[in-house]
């Protein structure tokens, strides 16, 4: 029997494909994100176009880190928080805190405008925050769906043990047990713990996956992986992760997407006229509002350029 890694004559096939550095972005007052995708080597796994890694960042009273409301199309935004929490309102109406161990699954579709705040509770208190915001890409045939809000509480996530390894299933299936959470395409996202010295046989759950480790480092298959660092795994073979100390790493993945996408600012679509049109609707304010939240965030200075 060859080992994990080994071709047909012996020789040695890499699990990872590419590691991918993220960058730093402030969003605003001093909040700083690391984005990690779209990037320039790769763009896309499965249906996960955008990879954002928040904190932990420390909230004070007079900290504004606020994200006033703004629009999507054609996309679904997805929310796990590791600690602290979030406002979520939207044009459809919901009013939503989030807190950590839930899912926030948001089907933009034709159009939704959102804003993610601080909650009113924690108006006057200091905080820590820290978590991931995602996007997928919705398939062909949805991405001019009815947007949508779906909260999934963390009692609710499924939570199983396979090898050394505790893993929740946010989205998707993996290891017999199923999310509740109403992707809309073939879409895997994992919360996985390892202990120090512990191991994991990862077999390839998706047609495409990647793993992120949030706190600590891994080795896949003797390869390192450094905490904060995305290592896109080869399409359809097993591998064997091991910690050296105690580590949180999350899977993302699914099928590859259906045709290639056009993403600018906050819209993604297959079409770059939709993009043109959906920035045209949001400058004429036509996209919807949130109730009770006169603020928004303009258009970029820089627009869509559909040449």
């Amino acid at each position: 029997m060859r080992p994990h890694g080994a071709g047909a004559h012996g020789y040695h096939v890499p699990m990872i494909q590419q590691q991918l550095d993220g960058h730093e972005k402030d969003l605003g007052g001093g909040f700083v994100v690391r984005r990690v995708l779209p990037h320039a080597r790769r763009r896309s796994v499965g249906p996960f176009i955008f990879f954002d890694h928040f904190g932990p960042a420390e909230e004070s009273p007079g900290a504004n880190h606020d994200v006033r409301p703004h629009p999507h199309i054609g996309l679904a935004t997805v929310t796990y928080l590791f600690e602290g929490a979030m406002m979520h309102r939207d044009s459809l109406g919901s009013e939503q805190l989030i807190e950590p161990g839930a899912i926030n699954w948001m089907t933009a579709g034709r159009g939704i405008v959102h804003s993610e705040r601080r909650p009113a509770h924690l108006r006057d208190a200091r905080y820590v925050n820290h978590g991931l915001q995602l996007w997928t890409a919705l398939p062909l045939a949805q991405e001019e769906a009815e947007p949508s809000f779906s909260h999934t509480p963390a009692d609710a996530i499924p939570e199983c043990s396979v090898g050394d390894a505790r893993v929740r299933v946010l989205v998707g299936e993996a290891f017999g047990a199923r999310s509740p959470v109403p992707a809309l395409s073939r879409t895997l996202y994992l919360d996985l713990w390892l202990p120090a010295g512990g191991r994991l046989e990862l077999p390839p759950l998706a047609q495409e996956q990647a793993l992120y480790p949030v706190a600590g480092g891994v080795e896949s298959d003797g390869a390192a992986l450094a905490e904060r660092r995305m290592a896109v795994l080869e399409p359809g073979r097993p591998t064997t992760l091991f910690a050296a100390t105690d580590t949180r790493l999350m899977l993302v993945g699914g099928d590859a997407l259906d045709a290639p996408r056009h993403m600018w600012w906050n819209f993604v679509s297959s079409r770059k006229d939709r993009i043109l049109q959906a920035s045209a609707d949001w400058e004429a304010m036509r996209m919807g509002t949130v109730a009770g939240d006169p603020e928004f965030i303009p258009l970029p200075p820089a627009r869509f350029n559909a040449s």
